[in-house]
């Protein structure tokens, strides 16, 4: 028999990024699943509380759009089988009927700041993960590798306390090729880009009218273009900008990547957009230090899905 394979999915990216894995993987029987919890997770999450999160049933059902898009088989929750390897884009939450499989964790994208909640969540295991974000991944223990962006962010990982045996840099797939976006039909060229956060949908503190008059000064007069979060209020956002940056182009859909290809430069928080800006050699604002930026965006080495299949064929066969 053929061995079994789920791909835990979750926002676009994630999905996208399982997909492409996927791909490197035919000769095993693959299963798919938006992400998913159990415990009083999975209740809030059936609830209808976690719409913020990939939990939530907005981002449930587009990726569930997209998998039967592809004809990909279903096995939402992962109880269908008893897999003989997971792949995961996080590790902030793990199943229990999961941590029972061996597991390959995948590098998502940006990793957020060490805050206060990050120190308490790494050194209190009482406290869940989750409650800080993506500083803590890699920090479950709960996988088999762990398949990360470059060697920048192997050292970071070690520096947490990660296991450097189980880590393998592979770079990871949407960031391991973005000179391809340098090619494209997007119309406006040579703007400042600003990619914006939806710190508030999260329940984050965010002055949004102050930064965009901040982003009006470091534009020193070109033309801005503002991209909204996915996951953001689109109206609010949108009579903001048109309120303190009247001038600029607002954008809720597109292609984020090729907006960066023909931006001259870039501004975002802690987004894994910045990845994009930096492999391209894009002036770029953000929460980071260039030098930190350059050592920790992905490698551009066009293999990462087929690299991370090789580390699952490791996994599963030896």
């Amino acid at each position: 028999m053929r061995k079994k394979v789920l791909f835990i999915c979750g926002s676009m990216n994630q999905t996208t990024q399982m997909h492409q894995i996927a791909g490197w993987m035919k000769d095993y029987d693959q299963y798919f699943s938006p992400f998913f919890s159990d415990g009083l997770l999975g209740t809030a999450s059936d609830m209808g509380l976690l719409e913020f999160t990939i939990m939530g049933r907005k981002r449930s059902d587009r990726t569930l759009e997209y998998l039967r898009s592809h004809d990909l088989q279903l096995d939402i929750g992962g109880y269908q089988h008893a897999y003989d390897l997971v792949l995961t884009c996080t590790d902030l939450i793990v199943p229990k009927h999961i941590r029972r499989r061996k597991i390959v964790l995948v590098q998502e994208g940006m990793t957020e700041p060490e805050t206060t909640l990050y120190h308490l969540a790494r050194n209190f295991q009482w406290i869940p993960r989750w409650v800080a974000g993506t500083a803590t991944t890699g920090l479950s223990d709960a996988y088999e590798k762990f398949c990360v962006a470059s060697e920048g962010y192997r050292e970071l990982f070690i520096r947490k306390g990660v296991n450097p045996a189980k880590i393998v840099v592979t770079s990871i797939p949407n960031f391991d090729n973005c000179a391809q976006y340098l090619q494209n039909d997007f119309k406006h060229h040579d703007y400042v880009l600003v990619c914006t956060s939806d710190n508030r949908e999260t329940f984050i503190y965010e002055n949004r009218p102050k930064n965009i008059r901040k982003y009006l000064e470091m534009a020193e007069g070109s033309q801005l273009l503002f991209k909204l979060h996915p996951n953001e209020h689109v109206e609010r956002a949108m009579r903001e900008i048109a309120l303190h940056a009247p001038e600029s182009l607002v954008f809720s859909e597109g292609r984020t990547e090729e907006m960066i290809a023909n931006s001259r430069m870039m501004i975002a928080q802690f987004s894994s957009t910045i990845f994009v800006g930096s492999a391209l050699n894009k002036v770029v604002h953000c929460g980071l230090d260039p030098d930190e930026l350059k050592r920790l965006t992905p490698l551009q080495n066009r293999s990462a899905a087929k690299l991370i299949a090789e580390v699952c064929r490791t996994v599963l066969d030896g």
